[in-house]
Order: C-alpha cells, then structure tokens, then sequence
C-alpha cells in the first residue's frame, strides 16, 4: 500500500448511484453524456457506509463554479489530506473486486473509517482506490516507528 497525498480540496458534480452496485456503470455514462468535455474530466467515485447502507456518488471534476446546479447534479468535495493507496491497472474488467480492495485497505490501523472511500479514475487503464489517514493513529504509528527505529 501507498501513500497519497492530496493537496488542496477537489470540487466534484455527480450524483448518487440509487441501485449500488448494480448503477455504478451507467450513473459514470450518464454523467459523462451531461457534461460537456465528457471525456477530458477526472472522474471519482465517492463512497461512505451510513447506517449499514452504502451511498456511492458518481462524480467529475467540476470545471467552473456552478456547474452542478447548471446541469443537475449535486455539488460534493474530495477532502485534501493524507491518503493509502492502491492503484489498480485494467481496471475495467475487474470492478466487481474493488470492494476487496477498499475491505482490506481498512484493515490497516490508519485507516480512517469516519471519512468516504475515494476512487479516481485517472485513465482508461489506470484508477486509484484511496483512503483517509487518520492523522491521530497515523502519528502514533509513526512515533512508534521510530522509537523501534532508534532502540
């Protein structure tokens, strides 16, 4: 696993995939057919457990300011901060094992669980899976570290 660091927040217009999973696909080509420069957009994917249920948005970056309520879309941020990483190539084929991913992704003491997972769909080939670093744990992860270090 990686680190990631995203520098500033990211504006995002999208809008929530009703039938998660199953809409995941078709909420991306819908949002993709709405937006001018279609193509040329980074697009993310935001998910977060609430109550036990997963709410996933099907995002794009935001070009200029206004741009949801423009073309009907929700207006959403992608938090700057530290992240942990997994790049996944030829991603395509294999989006019914991303949630294995992000499972043990989790595991990780760092992981901040109170934060939405973050996919960024960097390429055709490439995609990102991210997740919040909790600073606190990660900072006492660190101390840890180097007090083994320097022992």
């Amino acid at each position: 696993m990686k680190n990631h660091n995203i520098p500033q927040n990211i504006r995002v217009i999208g809008l929530q995939v009703k039938t998660f999973p199953n809409g995941i696909s078709e909420a991306f080509l819908d949002l993709m057919k709405k937006l001018p420069e279609g193509n040329s957009r980074t697009y993310y994917g935001i998910g977060e457990c609430i109550n036990g249920e997963i709410i996933y948005i099907a995002a794009a970056e935001e070009k200029n300011k206004g741009e949801g309520k423009q073309y009907g879309l929700g207006t959403y941020e992608v938090e700057k901060g530290n992240y942990l990483a997994e790049e996944i190539l030829n991603w395509r084929p294999k989006t019914n094992t991303i949630k294995d991913v992000f499972e043990e992704m989790y595991k990780d003491q760092r992981a901040d669980r109170s934060k939405p997972s973050i996919e960024i769909y960097e390429s055709e080939q490439k995609m990102l899976c991210l997740v919040k670093v909790d600073e606190s744990k990660a900072d006492n992860q660190d101390a840890g570290y180097k007090h083994a270090v320097n022992a």
